[in-house]
């Protein structure tokens, strides 16, 4: 199989300073702190971590919504921080975003045709039949009816919100999506129908997708890949069945034993970490977990461990699991 890699990024950083009140000294917060990935057509890498990992700090970057502190990120080889605004504009058509509430991103004030012709609109030469056509070709493309087109967004359900935020990311023919939480909002039975929509226009169109989330149960559906986070940092890689079966950080084995299973029968044991999340502000010297980790020792307070092969495996880890 070819790999057609369309985007990469190479030690993305995104740094923001803080004001600490007072005549103190602003204090500098790593939301992620050196992201190194490659992203291929038709396949979906999964980024997951708890909160404040910098998993959305990241999507922010990949829709060019906010500019790297440092790193490189090229889409099909074309370098996106260092192009002419000409070239930017090309390329924010070819990566799009859905957010985890579709309601807050659609505008309640406007019909969803509307709403799906606007991209067109701004972006192409259309005239208005074909975006007309256009718009529709697409709500059926992602399962809404013909006669929705002139309702308003809080006549529909979340799920069918969900379909609509689809449809209009996918308006000008992207390349990548962008995947921000896009069902933890939904009822679980919804969850699926918006999965399923996901694979079967990911297939469709050969897309990519980065697709980031907290839970592992929707990312184990999905994913070809996953990348696990702590603290702006990526500590775990590998493809999605390596990394369920044989997890090598213990921070991505105490997160997997915290996903609900369907086997009954199963064995399960509870990793549960002890302490708080560390503030990005402020990390633990060494490696960023070592306070919470059960088999950290001097070494991880030194430095923070190079990202090494471990198996099928790349971890940042002094003492992965074999």
């Amino acid at each position: 199989m070819s790999h057609d890699v369309i985007l990469e990024a190479r030690d993305l950083k995104r740094f923001y300073e803080v004001s600490r009140g007072g005549f103190r000294k602003k204090a500098l917060l790593k939301a992620l702190n050196g992201a190194t990935f490659d992203l291929e057509k038709g396949r979906t890498l999964a980024v997951v971590g708890e909160s404040g990992c910098g998993k959305s700090t990241l999507a922010r970057l990949l829709t060019m919504i906010e500019p790297p502190t440092a790193g490189t990120l090229k889409i099909r080889g074309v370098d996106i921080v260092g192009s002419d605004s000409e070239t930017r504009r090309k390329l924010k058509s070819k990566i799009q975003i859905i957010f985890q509430d579709p309601y807050g991103s659609l505008n309640p004030r406007q019909k969803i045709g509307h709403a799906l012709e606007e991209p067109l609109l701004v972006n192409t030469q259309m005239s208005r039949q074909e975006r007309s056509r256009a718009a529709r070709e697409m709500m059926k493309l992602v399962g809404l009816r013909p006669e929705q087109y002139d309702r308003y967004p809080h006549m529909f359900s979340g799920g069918q919100r969900q379909r609509i935020a689809v449809a209009r990311a996918l308006m000008l023919n992207p390349e990548i999506l962008i995947l921000d939480e896009p069902v933890s909002a939904l009822d679980v039975s919804i969850q699926a129908q918006i999965l399923n929509l996901l694979a079967e226009l990911q297939q469709r169109l050969n897309l990519a997708y980065l697709f980031i989330s907290h839970d592992l149960s929707v990312v184990r559906h999905i994913a070809d890949e996953v990348m696990v986070m702590y603290l702006g940092v990526p500590i775990e890689k590998a493809s999605r069945d390596e990394l369920f079966a044989r997890p090598r950080h213990p921070y991505t084995r105490a997160l997997l034993s915290a996903t609900p299973t369907a086997d009954p029968l199963k064995e399960k044991q509870r990793i549960v970490l002890h302490g708080e999340l560390p503030s990005p502000i402020n990390p633990p010297p060494g490696c960023s977990f070592n306070p919470r980790c059960s088999r950290a020792s001097a070494e991880c307070l030194q430095k923070f461990p190079e990202m090494q092969r471990c198996g099928q495996t790349q971890v940042a880890c002094y003492h992965p699991y074999e």
